[in-house]
């Protein structure tokens, strides 16, 4: 069976379809993924083990973001190589990111776990769950080889063109959760403790039911184990692609947590409620996310084969599915934001706080189909230091002083404050734009010296 796809030819629309619906089915299960934890142990477990679940699982979200950031850089080179006829190639960049990410793996090891009590500090983690977060986040912590080696499988998949496997992974991994989330909490009653090892064995059998599946499956390169070695060059390639990814995912992460602490300093209603709206916020977004996940493996394919007006093509095929889904759970958001809140609280004024909240991603919904997309245009050209620079003016250069001045305007509007990530993104699109200029007149510069 062979699932590898070849993205350089034939029409546009249905294989990008295609391509990010399970992507974006993927994603969906990953995002259900924490909200399942922080359920079942809210239901069976003590308010200690969910704030320790809580604190601890924002802290793992952290590494498993800087993970698949990182990866990126595989996805793009394998992608790359596919469209330029490379392929055979794969069995030695594959070799390469393995090794690569088995040395980051021990040394994020040995910070989770030696550090945990520094980590829960910085995060607040409350005097009474301090213990049980240190026992959640080093747990996990000794489980990151699990998580990235996780992580770095579906880039692989997803470089070759197969975005089914790894939504298949992801889905085993949710049902493993879920299942060791009732055994070790609601029965045995080991809270928070109890949900780090369920989530670390859920991984660990995704990561072993993967394997079996590439053994059934025929690569359109060989790898043997030989191959799992330090090599200079392709290292230095997927450092020189993943890292920026990853550092601009840190970054802007951490604006994210400014933004909440700002909320947290206006009192409890403004903190539940913005809480409750951005977890919303991590559902109403996956559409473009997976459409820029999609592109990135598209656009690659298709720069390695030259064909960059085809990449292009498909850039504005992207943005114009991102912007119909986003115009739609725009209006759902704007219109019927008390809705979608009520589905994490049932405090009426948190809810109409949240409401107001998600007013200002409604219009992050229609902004974003332009960002997502253009993030997954560049990470597929190769140009992910730019990726990273113009997250980060977006994020520090505007979100973060945005939010802190509309938090001190009297009477204090959520929905101002909200504004700031609106604001942020399109500041970042006018860069996009201007980026995309820079490359259009350094392709036409290239041409204009070919031909004389």
């Amino acid at each position: 069976m062979e699932r590898t796809k070849n993205f350089t030819a034939g029409p546009i629309l249905p294989q990008l379809v295609r391509f990010a619906f399970p992507v974006l089915l993927a994603l969906f299960l990953q995002s259900l993924y924490g909200a399942v934890d922080l359920l079942i142990v809210g239901r069976f477990a003590k308010s200690v083990d969910l704030s320790a679940v809580s604190t601890g699982s924002q802290i793992m979200m952290t590494l498993t973001n800087l993970a698949a950031s990182f990866s990126m850089g595989t996805t793009i080179l394998l992608a790359q190589r596919i469209g330029e006829g490379r392929e055979k190639e794969g069995g030695s960049l594959i070799g390469a990111s393995l090794f690569l990410f088995l040395l980051i793996g021990l040394g994020m090891t040995a910070l989770m776990t030696a550090g945990a009590p520094a980590l829960a500090r910085t995060m607040n983690a409350p005097r009474e769950a301090f213990s049980r977060t240190v026992a959640y986040t080093r747990i996990c912590g000794a489980g990151t080889l699990i998580i990235i080696a996780y992580n770095l499988i579906g880039s692989i998949f997803r470089g070759m063109g197969d975005s089914r496997t790894p939504l298949i992974t992801v889905a085993i991994a949710t049902v493993v959760n879920i299942v060791g989330d009732l055994l070790l909490v609601a029965l045995l009653h080991l809270g928070a403790a109890g949900a780090a090892i369920a989530t670390v064995s859920a991984q660990a059998v995704s990561v072993i039911c993967s394997f079996f599946l590439i053994r059934k499956q025929k690569l359109p390169f060989r790898f043997r184990v030989r191959d799992i070695r330090w090599d200079r060059s392709l290292c230095g390639s997927v450092i020189r692609f993943g890292l920026p990814l990853a550092l601009s995912d840190l970054l802007v992460n951490v604006s994210f947590l400014v933004l909440l602490a700002i909320a947290n300093s206006l009192g409890l209603l403004v903190s539940a409620g913005v809480g409750v709206a951005e977890k919303v916020c991590a559902f109403i977004m996956l559409i473009a996310l997976a459409m820029s996940q999609s592109l990135s493996a598209f656009s690659a394919q298709n720069i390695g084969a030259g064909k960059f007006d085809r990449a292009r093509r498909a850039l504005r095929v992207g943005i114009g599915l991102s912007l119909c889904a986003g115009a739609v759970t725009g209006y759902l958001t704007f219109f019927h934001g008390d809705l979608l809140a009520g589905i994490f609280s049932k405090d009426r004024d948190v809810i109409l706080v949240a409401w107001q909240y998600l007013k200002a991603y409604a219009i992050d919904c229609l902004l974003t189909s332009f960002l997502f997309c253009f993030i997954g245009f560049f990470n597929g050209c190769g140009m992910t230091r730019f990726v990273m620079a113009q997250g980060i003016t977006g994020a520090f250069g505007v979100r973060v002083p945005v939010s802190y001045l509309m938090s001190r305007m009297k009477p204090v509007n959520v929905f101002h404050i909200g504004l700031a990530t609106p604001a942020s993104t399109l500041v970042q699109i006018v860069l996009c734009f201007l980026g995309m200029r820079h490359v259009l007149r350094e392709r036409n510069s290239a041409q204009l010296r070919q031909t004389n």
